[in-house]
Protein backbone atom coordinates (compact mmCIF):
# COMPACT_ATOMS: atom_id res chain seq x y z
CA UNK A 1 0.00 0.00 0.00
CA UNK A 2 1.19 3.20 -0.58
CA UNK A 3 1.42 5.84 2.22
CA UNK A 4 1.94 8.98 -0.09
CA UNK A 5 -0.13 10.32 2.24
CA UNK A 6 0.87 12.91 4.82
CA UNK A 7 -0.98 11.67 7.50
CA UNK A 8 -0.38 8.26 7.22
CA UNK A 9 3.41 8.24 6.67
CA UNK A 10 3.61 10.23 10.33
CA UNK A 11 1.89 7.11 11.53
CA UNK A 12 4.94 4.62 13.57
CA UNK A 13 5.48 1.63 10.67
CA UNK A 14 4.18 -0.99 13.49
CA UNK A 15 0.60 0.94 14.07
CA UNK A 16 0.88 1.49 9.75
CA UNK A 17 1.49 -2.08 9.46
CA UNK A 18 -1.78 -3.44 12.07
CA UNK A 19 -4.05 -1.09 10.03
CA UNK A 20 -2.78 -1.46 6.45
CA UNK A 21 -4.94 -4.70 5.84
CA UNK A 22 -8.19 -2.76 6.78
CA UNK A 23 -7.22 0.01 3.81
CA UNK A 24 -8.55 0.06 0.30
CA UNK A 25 -6.14 1.61 -2.77
CA UNK A 26 -9.40 3.32 -4.53
CA UNK A 27 -9.23 5.61 -7.64
CA UNK A 28 -11.72 8.61 -7.04
CA UNK A 29 -13.17 10.63 -10.10
CA UNK A 30 -14.16 14.00 -10.83
CA UNK A 31 -16.66 15.15 -9.77
CA UNK A 32 -18.07 12.43 -7.35
CA UNK A 33 -19.08 13.26 -4.16
CA UNK A 34 -18.19 11.26 -1.25
CA UNK A 35 -19.94 13.00 1.67
CA UNK A 36 -23.19 15.03 1.40
CA UNK A 37 -24.53 17.52 4.20
CA UNK A 38 -25.98 15.24 6.99
CA UNK A 39 -24.88 11.81 6.02
CA UNK A 40 -23.60 9.18 8.14
CA UNK A 41 -19.83 8.83 7.28
CA UNK A 42 -19.21 5.27 6.84
CA UNK A 43 -15.96 5.46 5.10
CA UNK A 44 -13.02 7.89 5.35
CA UNK A 45 -10.35 8.52 2.39
CA UNK A 46 -6.72 9.79 2.16
CA UNK A 47 -5.92 11.56 -0.88
CA UNK A 48 -2.87 10.59 -2.37
CA UNK A 49 -2.91 11.86 -6.09
CA UNK A 50 -6.62 13.32 -6.33
CA UNK A 51 -7.67 16.57 -4.86
CA UNK A 52 -11.15 17.01 -2.84
CA UNK A 53 -12.64 19.85 -2.22
CA UNK A 54 -14.96 21.13 0.48
CA UNK A 55 -17.77 23.19 -0.52
CA UNK A 56 -20.66 24.52 1.03
CA UNK A 57 -23.79 25.34 -0.97
CA UNK A 58 -26.63 28.40 0.01
CA UNK A 59 -30.07 28.33 -0.28
CA UNK A 60 -29.71 30.09 -4.05
CA UNK A 61 -27.23 27.21 -4.88
CA UNK A 62 -24.36 29.01 -4.97
CA UNK A 63 -21.25 27.40 -4.24
CA UNK A 64 -17.95 28.47 -1.83
CA UNK A 65 -14.97 25.96 -1.49
CA UNK A 66 -14.54 26.06 2.44
CA UNK A 67 -11.11 24.08 2.54
CA UNK A 68 -9.22 21.48 0.00
CA UNK A 69 -8.39 18.33 1.20
CA UNK A 70 -4.88 16.32 -0.73
CA UNK A 71 -2.17 14.44 0.15
CA UNK A 72 -1.66 16.17 3.04
CA UNK A 73 -5.03 15.76 4.79
CA UNK A 74 -8.48 13.27 4.28
CA UNK A 75 -11.81 13.31 4.44
CA UNK A 76 -13.71 12.36 7.26
CA UNK A 77 -12.57 14.36 9.78
CA UNK A 78 -16.18 13.87 11.96
CA UNK A 79 -16.06 10.34 12.01
CA UNK A 80 -13.36 10.86 15.06
CA UNK A 81 -14.47 13.92 16.02
CA UNK A 82 -17.62 12.75 18.30
CA UNK A 83 -20.38 12.98 15.15
CA UNK A 84 -21.35 9.94 12.47
CA UNK A 85 -22.33 12.97 10.55
CA UNK A 86 -21.08 15.53 8.41
CA UNK A 87 -22.25 19.19 8.93
CA UNK A 88 -23.24 21.12 5.94
CA UNK A 89 -20.43 20.55 4.24
CA UNK A 90 -19.55 18.49 0.76
CA UNK A 91 -16.91 16.77 0.12
CA UNK A 92 -16.84 16.40 -4.20
CA UNK A 93 -13.49 15.08 -6.12
CA UNK A 94 -12.04 18.24 -7.50
CA UNK A 95 -8.89 16.38 -9.41
CA UNK A 96 -9.04 12.49 -9.92
CA UNK A 97 -6.91 10.44 -8.90
CA UNK A 98 -5.67 7.94 -5.76
CA UNK A 99 -7.42 7.70 -2.88
CA UNK A 100 -7.00 5.07 0.04
CA UNK A 101 -10.01 4.41 1.49
CA UNK A 102 -11.10 2.74 5.43
CA UNK A 103 -14.50 2.31 7.01
CA UNK A 104 -14.85 4.95 9.76
CA UNK A 105 -15.57 2.62 12.60
CA UNK A 106 -12.13 1.38 12.12
CA UNK A 107 -10.52 4.21 11.85
CA UNK A 108 -12.60 5.29 15.26
CA UNK A 109 -11.55 2.31 16.98
CA UNK A 110 -8.10 3.27 16.70
CA UNK A 111 -8.64 6.42 17.10
CA UNK A 112 -10.15 5.62 20.52
CA UNK A 113 -7.18 3.02 21.51
CA UNK A 114 -3.67 3.90 19.88
CA UNK A 115 -2.29 7.50 21.28
CA UNK A 116 0.68 7.80 18.28
CA UNK A 117 -2.13 7.88 15.30
CA UNK A 118 -4.60 9.67 17.82
CA UNK A 119 -1.70 12.18 18.53
CA UNK A 120 -1.44 12.26 14.55
CA UNK A 121 -4.77 13.12 14.06
CA UNK A 122 -5.40 15.99 16.35
CA UNK A 123 -2.73 17.88 14.82
CA UNK A 124 -4.04 17.60 11.78
CA UNK A 125 -7.49 18.69 13.25
CA UNK A 126 -5.70 21.86 14.49
CA UNK A 127 -4.34 22.54 11.05
CA UNK A 128 -7.38 21.47 8.84
CA UNK A 129 -9.42 23.97 11.64
CA UNK A 130 -6.62 26.73 11.06
CA UNK A 131 -7.38 26.43 6.80
CA UNK A 132 -10.93 26.77 7.24
CA UNK A 133 -10.24 30.00 9.85
CA UNK A 134 -7.97 31.75 7.19
CA UNK A 135 -10.03 31.08 4.18
CA UNK A 136 -13.08 32.50 5.64
CA UNK A 137 -10.60 35.86 6.24
CA UNK A 138 -9.46 35.42 2.64
CA UNK A 139 -13.00 35.29 0.88
CA UNK A 140 -14.04 38.14 3.03
CA UNK A 141 -11.02 40.35 1.94
CA UNK A 142 -8.88 39.24 -0.89
CA UNK A 143 -9.16 40.00 -4.49
CA UNK A 144 -10.15 36.97 -7.11
CA UNK A 145 -6.66 37.94 -8.38
CA UNK A 146 -4.75 36.93 -4.95
CA UNK A 147 -7.37 34.08 -3.65
CA UNK A 148 -6.84 32.23 -7.06
CA UNK A 149 -2.92 32.11 -7.19
CA UNK A 150 -3.28 31.22 -3.80
CA UNK A 151 -5.82 28.75 -4.36
CA UNK A 152 -3.75 27.44 -7.69
CA UNK A 153 -0.20 27.59 -5.38
CA UNK A 154 -1.95 25.22 -2.74
CA UNK A 155 -3.34 22.58 -5.27
CA UNK A 156 -0.16 22.20 -6.44
CA UNK A 157 1.52 21.32 -3.43
CA UNK A 158 -1.03 18.85 -2.63
CA UNK A 159 -0.54 17.24 -6.00
CA UNK A 160 3.33 17.54 -6.13
CA UNK A 161 2.75 19.33 -9.37
CA UNK A 162 2.31 22.14 -11.82
CA UNK A 163 -0.14 21.24 -13.59
CA UNK A 164 -3.72 21.02 -12.28
CA UNK A 165 -6.41 19.76 -14.48
CA UNK A 166 -9.67 21.70 -14.28
CA UNK A 167 -12.52 24.04 -15.68
CA UNK A 168 -12.89 27.55 -15.21
CA UNK A 169 -16.26 26.79 -14.05
CA UNK A 170 -15.30 24.50 -11.37
CA UNK A 171 -12.75 27.13 -10.24
CA UNK A 172 -15.61 29.56 -10.38
CA UNK A 173 -17.74 27.46 -8.31
CA UNK A 174 -14.56 27.14 -5.79
CA UNK A 175 -14.26 30.66 -5.62
CA UNK A 176 -17.19 31.75 -5.24
CA UNK A 177 -17.73 34.10 -8.45
CA UNK A 178 -18.81 34.15 -11.86
CA UNK A 179 -17.23 32.07 -14.71
CA UNK A 180 -16.35 35.17 -16.45
CA UNK A 181 -14.53 36.52 -13.41
CA UNK A 182 -11.96 33.55 -13.50
CA UNK A 183 -11.82 33.68 -17.13
CA UNK A 184 -10.49 36.93 -16.67
CA UNK A 185 -8.54 36.39 -13.78
CA UNK A 186 -6.43 33.77 -15.68
CA UNK A 187 -6.13 35.74 -18.13
CA UNK A 188 -4.43 38.57 -16.24
CA UNK A 189 -1.75 36.12 -14.79
CA UNK A 190 -1.21 34.02 -18.11
CA UNK A 191 -0.32 37.89 -19.61
CA UNK A 192 2.14 38.26 -16.24
CA UNK A 193 3.93 35.41 -17.11
CA UNK A 194 2.88 33.03 -14.10
CA UNK A 195 0.37 30.40 -15.49
CA UNK A 196 -0.47 28.86 -18.79
CA UNK A 197 -4.21 27.77 -19.63
CA UNK A 198 -5.20 25.24 -21.74
CA UNK A 199 -8.37 22.95 -21.91
CA UNK A 200 -9.45 21.93 -18.66
CA UNK A 201 -5.73 22.26 -17.44
CA UNK A 202 -3.40 25.17 -15.91
CA UNK A 203 0.07 24.81 -15.35
CA UNK A 204 2.27 27.23 -13.17
CA UNK A 205 5.21 28.57 -15.43
CA UNK A 206 6.76 31.06 -12.57
CA UNK A 207 6.50 29.51 -9.13
CA UNK A 208 7.61 32.41 -7.02
CA UNK A 209 6.11 35.38 -9.25
CA UNK A 210 2.56 33.38 -8.68
CA UNK A 211 3.65 32.98 -4.43
CA UNK A 212 4.17 36.70 -5.00
CA UNK A 213 0.73 37.54 -6.45
CA UNK A 214 -1.27 35.24 -4.13
CA UNK A 215 -2.04 36.82 -0.70
CA UNK A 216 -0.99 36.23 2.62
CA UNK A 217 -2.81 33.49 3.56
CA UNK A 218 -1.13 30.94 1.60
CA UNK A 219 2.08 31.11 3.25
CA UNK A 220 0.15 31.68 6.92
CA UNK A 221 -1.51 28.36 6.22
CA UNK A 222 1.67 26.46 4.41
CA UNK A 223 3.66 27.53 7.77
CA UNK A 224 0.79 26.09 9.93
CA UNK A 225 1.02 22.86 8.07
CA UNK A 226 4.65 22.99 8.01
CA UNK A 227 4.78 23.12 12.00
CA UNK A 228 1.76 20.91 12.65
CA UNK A 229 2.43 18.11 10.46
CA UNK A 230 6.60 18.14 10.30
CA UNK A 231 6.34 15.21 11.83
CA UNK A 232 9.67 14.09 10.55
CA UNK A 233 11.65 16.51 12.99
CA UNK A 234 9.56 14.76 16.31
CA UNK A 235 11.24 11.35 15.76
Amino acid sequence: MATENVLLTALPPEVYKRIESKMEQVELSSGEILNRPGEAIEEVYFPLTCLISVTITMMDGSTVEAGVVGSREMVGINAFMGGEETTQTQYIVQVPGKAVKMKAHLLLNEFDTNKSLRDVMLKYTQAYIAQISQNVACNRTHTIEKRMARWLLESSDRLYSDEVSLSHEFLSHMLGVRRSGVTETAHILEKKGLIQCGRKKIKTIDRQGLEDAACECYGVIKEEYDRLLNFESER
